[in-house]
């Protein structure tokens, strides 16, 4: 039986671990793979801090809440309100970018001429009835879903490794540095996890810590050998030729690699995306009709409406949608959770198990890399 440790780190690592990663590669190799893992691992980092200030929040807390609800107890309704804002903003671009990505993943996978538009519309209607039904994935069948997808994600990286074009990965463009930001923050967004790891290691607060810790480095370093397996093979040059919708990391490598390879690299996409789409779907379903007090028809129309129409009038691409997400909603979240944990320092009604020993700049830091990528996405949003 899989301990309650282990349960607490597959959480926070199965709900970082997404669509995110579709799009890693490509915005590494506009900037260059070493570049792109200095982004990597500077946001990563970011995020240990920030899960772990989270952490800290949770446990200077007598009473049990979601992440909103810490954020109101420390920054009152307006920052409850901002929070409610991003997680809106986040859950409609998932849901976007997974449209987007179905359609042309199943595309490459299925060998019909049928465009990739008719495909999504296919996903849209059947993950509809779904939503409509209310139905979540069992817990015991995301723990396994996660490993089964860290698993494929081994082979493909250990499948590519020893054969890679070492020449793709010395390629340098500084003037593209910050492209990559948007989308590696949204494929670390994860404070949503940090609540649920406090209810499982309830009884084991000691160890919650190197749970928030553990389950913040695996991503790091498969994000980073991820994008260096795919660019690898794959190179700018090639990324750069396909049309924008194409440029999924597991589509590129079902073009630039072993069939088999791809083909086994598109199958995982589509489970991982059709999972993720139904949870945060019903997710929000289920925040506008218990939170706001809509009637069910109207919060399922809100939910499903607003993203298929933003897939039908082509408004947007993979990447950008998941780039903007990030930064909007990434930087949002990062901007609020630190402000709460310099509160919860002053005014928390619990002593907690672990206090993060840094020093005060690592927090301003971390606020600052926040406020830039919002600021960023802002800005390219109005140019």
């Amino acid at each position: 039986m899989i301990g309650d440790y282990w349960k607490a780190v597959a959480t926070l690592v199965g709900i970082i671990i997404g669509a995110g990663v579709l799009g890693i590669p490509y915005v590494v190799a506009q900037s260059g793979w070493i570049l792109g893992t200095i982004i990597i691992v500077v946001v990563g980092v970011s995020f240990i801090f920030l899960n772990l200030y989270m952490g800290e929040i949770v446990l200077r807390t007598k009473e049990i809440h979601q992440l909103s609800g810490y954020i109101e107890r420390y920054l009152g309704q307006k920052g409850k309100l901002a929070m409610a804002f991003s997680m809106v903003v986040g859950i409609y671009g998932a849901l976007i970018a997974y449209l987007i990505g179905e359609g042309q993943t199943l595309s490459a996978l299925l060998p019909f001429s049928i465009p990739p538009l008719m495909y999504t519309i296919l996903f849209f209607a059947i993950t509809s009835f779904i939503v409509w039904r209310g139905v979540k994935s069992a817990g015991t069948a995301e723990l396994v879903f996660i490993i089964v997808m860290l698993a494929v994600i081994g082979i493909i990286i250990g499948a590519i490794l020893p054969g890679m074009n070492v020449s793709y990965l010395m390629q340098f463009n500084i003037d593209n540095v910050l492209m990559p930001l948007g989308v590696i923050i949204f494929a670390f967004i994860s404070s949503a996890a940090v609540p649920e790891m406090h209810e499982l290691l309830i009884k084991k607060k000691k160890l919650y810590k190197k749970a928030l810790i553990t389950g913040s480095i695996v991503p790091i370093i498969l994000y980073t050998l991820f994008s260096a397996a795919v660019i690898g093979v794959v190179g700018l040059d090639n990324f750069e030729a396909m049309s924008p919708n194409d440029r999924i990391a597991t589509i590129a490598l079902a073009q630039h690699s072993f069939p088999v390879l791809g083909t086994f690299a598109n199958i995982f996409a589509v489970l991982a995306m059709f999972t993720s789409y139904i949870g945060l779907a019903v997710g929000l379903t289920e925040m506008y009709e218990y939170d706001f007090k809509w009637k069910r028809k109207y919060a399922l129309l809100a939910t499903l409406g607003v993203p298929l129409i933003f897939v039908l009038l082509d408004l947007s691409s993979f990447i950008t949608v998941i780039a903007v997400t990030g930064g909007i909603a990434g930087g949002i979240d990062g901007i609020l959770i630190v402000l709460a944990y310099w509160k919860a320092r002053l005014g928390g009604d619990r002593r907690p198990e672990f206090k993060v020993k840094s020093p005060l700049w690592i927090s301003y830091v971390v606020l600052a890399l926040f406020m830039f990528a919002l600021l960023q996405q802002i800005a390219l949003l109005l140019i």
